[in-house]
């Protein structure tokens, strides 16, 4: 067991599943012997409400006062959803685990529709992801898909109030919260490819923290990490932002990763590309180095996106 450290303060977002994911974190470090509390907060990601988060700075939003409360020295560690944490962190902050994943797929969730096949023509889909929009365009291109924002419980009231016909949200964050039952059903990944990371938790420390790294590292998923590696590679060498329609997903299976990526045009002008490659992995380099040849493949097949690093 690794040694006890002082008290440990979690710095969370203060929804119900971020504060759900905190207390995850928080009793399975509280079981080896730490002494650990949460520091809720809001962020500015849970403030602007009006707006896809593609246009005002992508995902990071949810994360940058996090960083903050650990950089002051107000929070030790911060929980976050991984799909939500940027492709780059800033200097001076790590990854310091990756934790096993809830189910990655999304969610069909709707009061009268049991499938997407089922919804009428010019149904109103609602998701703020453009990843999700262009996917749910290349299944029914009749559909309408509105722009939705606001925490789960948010979301799900607006379906409920009949603003849309349907809504596509994670499973794992259904699942986690116990409202499994809202899930009409779930998009197979050969229809629906998840976002890189989604249904993982990543906990995020000060990189000079080594003590912090050591103690986490007994909630770490090395079969997780290295899923989420890779395609978190795909995203950073694509561009990495959630400005981009980009998935990416990865299933590792007796030490070979299959790790699959489409890309797609928001304003609809080209085909969806996709790309898919298997190959050996047992460290974080040869999982990284996969999501590099996938996203190179992805260019050659139209995907746009900054050039990779030499």
């Amino acid at each position: 067991m690794s040694p006890v450290l002082s008290p440990i303060v979690i710095a969370t977002r203060e929804s119900r599943l971020a504060l759900w994911q905190a207390e995850h974190v928080q009793a399975l470090l509280r079981a080896r012997g730490h002494v650990v509390s949460l520091l809720g907060m809001t962020t500015l990601g849970d403030q602007i409400l009006d707006r896809s988060l593609s246009k005002v700075g992508g995902k990071g939003l949810f994360v940058k006062e996090l960083e903050v409360a650990l950089l002051e020295g107000r929070a030790q560690i911060a929980v976050h959803s991984l799909k939500d944490v940027p492709m780059e962190l800033p200097e001076g902050f790590a990854l310091a685990c990756v934790m096993e994943r809830e189910d990655p797929r999304d969610a069909f969730v709707s009061p009268a529709f049991a499938r997407l096949e089922d919804l009428p023509e010019g149904a109103v889909v609602g998701t703020s992801s453009l990843r999700r929009q262009v996917l749910l365009k290349a299944l029914r291109p009749d559909l309408r898909i509105e722009p939705l924002r606001g925490n789960l419980d948010t979301r799900l009231r607006k379906l409920d109030e009949g603003q849309y016909h349907a809504i596509v949200l994670a499973a794992a964050g259904l699942k986690r919260l116990g409202l499994a039952e809202r899930i009409r059903c779930v998009f197979e990944t050969d229809q629906m490819l998840p976002a890189a990371g989604q249904g993982a938790l990543g906990i995020e420390v000060r990189s000079d923290r080594r003590d912090l790294i050591d103690a986490l590292a007994p909630l770490a998923h090395t079969p997780t990490w290295l899923t989420v590696a890779a395609e978190r590679a795909v995203s950073r060498a694509m561009g990495g932002s959630c400005s981009m329609p980009l998935a990416a997903h990865g299933v590792l299976n007796s030490g070979t990763l299959h790790l699959r990526a489409a890309w797609g045009d928001p304003e609809g002008r080209v085909p969806l590309v996709r790309a898919e490659a298997s190959a050996p992995v047992a460290d974080l380099a040869a999982a990284e180095a996969l999501g590099l040849a996938i996203a190179e493949r992805l260019r050659a097949g139209g995907a746009t996106g900054p050039a990779p690093v030499a």
